[in-house]
């Protein structure tokens, strides 16, 4: 037997999709979101009791990815290399160390450090969560995995919104509080629901492999694609959705319970958003025709939202749109990325470069939309949201032949 033989027989793929895997990674995730959700919620009580205007305190929504903008792709590539329920486990440790000191700040800036600890723990999350879904799954159900781990993000922020009418009762540290317990707990559930023999090559932890991971994942002109699209959906996203309860506090008229509940419907719809996705994506659909719809309608609702003079009945369906459509492209981004990895053993990186895009996005869209609405008003977001939504949609179908083709 060659050698080629018996590493392929050392490493066979999944001959069974491993579903208790699979759930425990999205809730993972979904447990994640939440550090991401908490923040739009206790915005205005972090405004009232830190004393920072509305650009400041934006900033709460950015720090969380600040770590991320610079990191990711070397998060990605040491992820390949270790195991990554590993690198998930220490992420929701990280996340749960970063809320419970966030608690204890005294001021801004010791929360905006916290914020960054705590994006550190999301990232490691995210970036390793894909290789186990691929790991955990077979090929004929791994589009309808990855559109149900995209469901993470809004199905955990919809949850941690519907908390808004506990901060009367919690403020806004009690919330911190809560997510650090309830990650811990989960960390451990998660290490041990996922504890199985090691499946797969031995690990690599040269300097010159991590090396060449990252070179050829920086060579790669898929991976910048694929980081691109993700940046310009995470800073038109939360540029709208970061602030979303205000925004609908203002538009709507209503109190700050009505304006969570609501908010948290409309993120909600992002889940269902990623489901159609998947199945659209198995039957057919071109993944660059659903990019081009996604953002195409974020820029269209988003004009909606903040800038005609509409009923406000209206406004909250092009939230609910906006929130439906733009699902798709996480979907369409975490799909492509396996198959627009240069080399198998490179997803995590690849997922990294994303990633690191993903969190730039999140860095660019609230402190940038903050600054606007704080100076001028909500309606001069507009432009900027929707030049990034529609330059992306450009690109989307620019890059349609090699997307189509992998």
């Amino acid at each position: 037997m060659s050698r080629s033989d018996s590493s392929k027989r050392a490493a066979p793929p999944p001959v069974a999709d491993d579903n208790l895997a699979l759930v425990l990674v999205i809730c993972a995730g979904i447990l994640s979101a939440f550090q991401v959700g908490k923040a739009p919620v206790a915005l205005q009580s972090l405004q009232s009791e830190l004393g920072a205007d509305l650009g400041a305190v934006s900033w709460v929504l950015s720090a969380f990815a600040v770590v991320g903008a610079v990191t990711s792709l070397l998060i990605g590539a040491v992820s390949d290399r270790i195991q990554a329920r590993q690198a998930v486990t220490a992420g929701l440790l990280l996340q749960a160390a970063g809320s419970a000191l966030g608690a204890l700040a005294a001021g801004l800036p010791w929360l905006l450090a916290t914020r960054a600890l705590e994006g550190l723990g999301f990232l490691a999350v995210t970036v390793a969560a894909p290789t186990m879904v691929v790991s955990s799954t077979t090929p004929p159900s791994r589009q309808r995995a990855f559109a149900a781990w995209a469901t993470f993000m809004p199905v955990g922020m919809a949850i941690i919104m519907l908390a808004a009418p506990l901060l009367g009762e919690l403020g806004w540290r009690g919330l911190w509080w809560i997510n650090a317990a309830v990650l811990t707990g989960y960390a451990m559930l998660f290490a041990v629901g996922t504890c199985r023999p090691p499946v797969g090559t031995a690990s690599q932890t040269r300097h010159n492999v991590l090396r060449r991971s990252l070179l050829d994942t920086l060579r790669s002109p898929a991976s910048w694609f694929l980081a691109a699209q993700f940046c310009a959906y995470a800073a038109t996203f939360f540029a709208l959705f970061g602030f979303l309860p205000d925004i609908l506090r203002e538009r709507l008229g209503v109190g700050d319970a009505a304006a969570g509940a609501l908010s948290a419907c409309a993120v909600a719809a992002g889940a269902v958003g990623c489901v159609a996705c998947g199945v659209l994506l198995q039957r057919g659909f071109r993944a660059s025709r659903l990019l081009v719809t996604g953002f195409s309608t974020i820029a269209f609702c988003t004009a909606g939202i903040l800038l005609i003079p509409l009923p406000g009945e209206l406004v909250y369906a092009l939230c609910v749109l906006f929130s439906f459509t733009g699902a798709f492209i996480p979907v369409v981004i975490f799909d492509a990325a396996p198959r627009l990895s240069p080399r198998c053993s490179l997803l995590g990186s690849v997922i990294g470069l994303a990633t690191q895009g993903n969190n730039l996005g999140i860095v660019i869209g609230p402190a940038l939309a903050g600054a606007i609405a704080g100076a001028v008003g909500w309606q001069w977001v507009v432009p900027p949201v929707a030049a990034i939504a529609l330059a992306a949609a450009v690109s989307a179908y620019a890059y349609r032949h090699r997307l189509e083709a992998a």
